[in-house]
């Protein structure tokens, strides 16, 4: 990466715009999009679209040699705008059937409380996603088990649970779309 765009990054590593929360706020998110350039947008289009591929084609399709395309895409990482790489698994195909939404509404919302019901939640395997929300219901789980009584058996340790007021579940029947990438094609145009 040239001295330019690693300067535009270098404050995100340092911690300059850090947010307590994970994915930051959107003063954080703003000020890091406005840190990219268009050559760094394109790298994440680009692993996003693969993330195997390798560096040399990497640099190809995005217009420069490989060791600056290496630096920059390790710049992305350090910055924390990509957060890994991984393998998107077919859950159905592994023997996980069942997908449900778990509505979590907790009998109280203080920090410390909170936190304890976060940490329950990476406690849990079954648990694949959990977004705290505003409203009627505090967190919502998507939860993915290889049956219905495996789930009910989590759903029992669930409602026991310290601080859990009332739980609503509801059962996927089929899924509409899933779309694991961010929609860059917005900021690229």
């Amino acid at each position: 990466m040239d001295q330019s765009n690693r300067a535009k990054l270098a404050p995100a590593r340092s911690g300059l715009y850090t947010s307590p929360h994970p994915g930051g706020g959107v003063a954080e998110g703003q000020k890091m999009r406005e840190r990219l350039d268009a050559i760094d947008w394109k790298i994440l289009a680009e692993l996003q679209r693969d993330g195997r591929i390798t560096n040399v084609e990497l640099s190809r399709r995005v217009g420069i040699s490989a060791p600056p395309c290496l630096r920059r895409m390790r710049a992305l990482e350090d910055a924390g705008i990509i957060r890994g790489y991984r393998a998107l698994l077919d859950e159905k195909r592994l023997g996980y059937e069942v997908t449900v939404f778990a509505m979590v509404h907790l009998t109280s919302q203080a920090e410390s409380d909170l936190a304890a019901f976060d940490e329950s939640v990476r406690n849990w395997p079954l648990v694949r996603e959990c977004w705290m929300l505003s409203g009627e219901v505090d967190f919502i789980l998507k939860c993915v088990a290889p049956d219905l009584t495996t789930f009910q058996a989590f759903l029992t340790e669930l409602t026991a649970t310290p601080n859990v007021r009332s739980i609503r579940t509801a059962l996927a029947l089929r899924r509409s779309k899933d779309e694991a990438s961010v929609p860059l094609e917005t900021a690229l145009t």
